[in-house]
């Protein structure tokens, strides 16, 4: 899942005039001769494409989503990314061109990356853990350095409040099922409100901001941290709780291993743990929010039809239902030896 700045006022579909051609002329436009492959990638946020190189490895052209980011805050993004690479972090940066990171060609903004392959991690794995919690704390410690002038921050009004106002005002939730969406999530919001309090201002540190494990190319043993799209400031914890799964005790184990590798890079407050719950459920209710807000882009009514179906909304109020009951519990602790 995306995490939006900011809704989008247009419905004309912004990828329209992206043809293939017009992909292949972006990137030739850097100097490269294209060879005619071209192999388009999972992306609905954005446009991602293998672009074949004649005499070279392909290459992956990024386009940006028009309106979602300002130029200041993705060369942010771009930013961050080369520091992290500068100290030897496996984070796949945008490639220099020109002395530029991004690049415009007609009306899209766009950006080459390299091509590396891998596969999820296997989550649940204590070595996998150790290895994701050295490199995860390394990355904090350069990320909490310095502070985004662009980027967004994590936070309850633009993830909850926002996102429900914007499921309230348009007609995707069946009329009979409005009144109890909007008691749950607005109890839920004000407990979110409430945890979020005790949030220290020093636990908020750039973050990778959306590093679920599909953003990990793993391969023997090595993780490449791909998709930085989401950059943001915010509690460490939001870049680590997406990996623990299973029972309370699984996810307890797993964090322990977790962030006693972190730790031997970078302090870890272990009352962010409190916040898993919240940041769950601040996702769950923005992403519903986020496939409102792009419908008029035909990849989405095309690869999300269940959006629209009543059932899906009964769904989505019997799970924020359950976050009601899970964000009152107390959060998972470490295990001591």
């Amino acid at each position: 899942m995306e995490l939006d700045q900011h809704p989008e006022t247009t419905h004309r579909a912004p990828f329209d005039d992206l043809l293939p051609e017009v992909v292949l002329q972006a990137v030739e436009s850097l100097g490269f001769v294209c060879d005619g492959r071209l192999l388009a990638l999972n992306s609905y946020e954005n446009r991602v494409w293998q672009v074949g190189i004649e005499g070279g490895a392909p290459v992956i052209a990024k386009f940006y989503r028009p309106g979602r980011w300002s130029n200041d805050a993705i060369l942010e993004e771009h930013a961050f990314s080369l520091e992290l690479a500068a100290h030897e972090l496996p984070v796949v940066a945008p490639t220099v061109l020109h002395n530029n990171t991004l690049h415009q060609y007609l009306d899209h903004r766009f950006a080459l990356f390299k091509r590396l392959g891998g596969h999820a991690p296997e989550m649940a794995d204590k070595a996998t853990l150790q290895v994701l919690g050295r490199l995860m704390g390394r990355i904090h410690a350069i990320g909490s350095t310095q502070t985004f002038q662009y980027r967004a921050t994590l936070e309850p009004k633009s993830m909850g409040w926002d996102s429900v106002e914007t499921l309230l005002a348009s007609d995707w939730i069946p009329i009979h099922l409005t009144a109890a969406f909007e008691s749950t999530a607005g109890d839920l919001l004000t407990t979110i409100d409430d945890i979020w309090e005790s949030v220290d201002s020093a636990w908020l540190i750039r973050l990778h901001g959306d590093c679920h494990p599909g953003n990990i190319l793993w391969r023997d043993g090595h993780a490449h941290f791909v998709d930085l799209d989401d950059c943001r400031m915010g509690p460490a914890v939001q870049d680590l709780w997406m990996w623990l799964s299973g029972t309370e005790q699984d996810k307890s184990q797993q964090a322990t291993w977790l962030i006693e590798a972190y730790r031997g890079f970078c302090d870890f407050d272990a009352r962010q743990l409190k916040l898993i719950e919240a940041l769950r459920t601040l996702r769950m209710i923005h992403y519903q929010a986020w496939l409102a807000r792009r419908w008029h882009d035909p990849a989405f009514p095309q690869a999300f039809g269940w959006f629209a179906e009543p059932r899906h909304w009964e769904t989505v109020i019997e799970q924020l239902r359950e976050q009601l009951d899970l964000i009152h519990q107390p959060a998972i602790s470490l295990l001591t030896d």
